[in-house]
């Protein structure tokens, strides 16, 4: 019988992790290593799309090629997730050598160490070792994980107050790391793990339109704007049950690395001007997963239906006869200006607001917004996905009557550890995002309500 593990709560800031493999399984795991402040070395031939919009963010450091040795280089931690056995054993090696702890994705067993499943509210963490039984170190986390929301939301603690701060990207951090070596913990999660991971696919099983067949369902859910604490609790249940969770690169990544470890992740990231999976195959996926008999969890940032092309997905399954079911969330449009200290709606300044896609320049064919009519509105505009345009965008609200004065702010990656904000006017606003190398995702606010709350 193998020892227990020591269970360590590392504190990563600033200090380098390797990770070896640019899949699904690094897809995973590296968001929970930014979140902890960790230098991120990822070394691999190719990336997913959520990785390399990661990497071409500056968030991580990337070499594009197989491991070497002299990757582990001033390495605390490395994290194998690659499933070419030899290849990964090589890694290994060399870590054990270099006195480096290692962990496997392919084989626990020759690991030495385990990544734990976990589960945050607010500034405590939970971590979970199931004796090398990931479906019942996640039952147990998963009933810990009820047990806190209850406890917490009955004795008035907010769960979201050790969330990195927005201006500091700065977060308190208190470990309980639980290990589910009690004999009853143990074996009251391993009969209810079992269930908990097979039953919620059954339950959802339905017989299809399409000849008798049993198939699946699918659920678009509203991932929320960037901080995962702000999923909501019905699309986060649905989250755990999944068995397929095809997910957009806004989807907040600590969200992902609480999968269950044989749940299919499918990277449907669709990078502006970058590489993206077409709608249409996007669309197959759910369909043909479903139809399999998975229940399958389209994981979008934000909300569905704003920008989301949940519609179409929705209307594809509907046609192959396969359910759906809608999870709002919390869309980026209202949240990151909240989060930056601007309401959309104030009394007094704005009775009105109106949220508009920026991704069409306003002389394009194929635009269908009315430029000049919202530079007449006296309320609050906000622009998704208008960084590229951005100057075109002011340039036509200013001709059709927009003051140049107006108040201004962009939000990049509103709620998140990440958070920046710009503020400026409308004439200016563009020339300052490019000064200031403003990225996507971010959110454009203009008018009176941008100064609102000032002091």
């Amino acid at each position: 019988m193998s020892a227990s593990p020591y269970p360590l709560g590392l504190r990563l800031d600033g200090r380098r992790v390797v990770v070896v493999g640019g899949g699904a399984v690094a897809t995973r795991r590296v968001p929970a290593l930014l979140d902890a402040g960790a230098d991120v070395l990822l070394v691999a031939p190719e990336l997913t799309p959520a990785l390399r919009a990661r990497a071409d963010a500056g968030r991580l450091h990337w070499v594009p090629r197989r491991f070497a040795p002299e990757d582990l280089d001033g390495a605390w931690l490395v994290h194998v997730a690659i499933d070419d056995p030899i290849a990964a054993a090589s890694v290994s090696a060399v870590a054990a050598e270099r006195r480096i702890f290692c962990v496997r994705a392919d084989d626990r067993t020759a690991a030495t160490a385990w990544t734990p499943a976990v589960t945050r509210h607010g500034p405590v963490t939970v971590a979970v070792f199931g004796g090398g039984d990931p479906r019942r170190a996640m039952t147990v986390r998963d009933a810990i994980r009820d047990l806190l929301a209850v406890r917490l939301a009955s004795n008035g603690t907010a769960p979201t107050t050790g969330r990195p701060d927005a201006a500091t990207g700065s977060a308190a951090s208190t470990g309980v790391t639980a290990a589910s070596g009690v004999t009853a913990a143990s074996g009251a999660a391993g009969s209810s793990g079992a269930a908990g991971a097979t039953g919620s696919a059954g339950a959802v099983a339905s017989v299809g339109a399409t000849g008798g067949r049993q198939t699946g369902r699918v659920a678009l859910v509203g991932a929320g704007p960037g901080d995962p604490e702000l999923i909501t609790v019905r699309g986060w249940r649905l989250l755990t049950e999944a068995d397929v969770v095809v997910a957009d690169r806004l989807v907040p990544g600590l969200l992902l690395d609480e999968l269950r470890p044989d749940v299919e992740l499918v990277d449907a990231s669709k990078i502006p001007y970058g590489p993206s999976r077409a709608q249409e195959e996007i669309n197959q996926i759910l369909v043909d997963r479903a139809l399999a008999g998975a229940f399958v969890v389209r994981l979008k940032g934000g909300d569905p239906y704003v920008f989301g092309r949940g519609g179409e997905e929705l209307l594809a399954c509907a046609e192959a006869g396969v359910q759906v079911t809608v999870v709002p969330g919390v869309t980026s449009s209202i949240a990151a200006p909240a989060a930056a200290g601007i309401p959309v709606t104030h009394r007094g300044v704005a009775h009105e607001f109106t949220v508009v896609s920026g991704h069409l320049a306003p002389d394009a064919p194929a635009s269908l917004v009315r430029w000049d009519a919202l530079a007449g509105l006296r309320g609050t505009l906000v622009i998704l996905m208008g960084l590229k345009n951005l100057a075109a965008i002011t340039a036509t609200l200013i001709a059709h009557g927009r003051s140049p004065q107006t108040p201004a702010a962009v939000v990049q990656e509103g709620t998140t550890g990440t958070q920046r904000v710009l503020r400026s006017t409308l004439g200016a606003v563009a020339a300052d995002a490019q000064a200031a190398d403003v990225r996507p995702p971010a959110v454009v606010v203009l008018g009176d309500v941008v100064g609102a709350l000032d002091a």
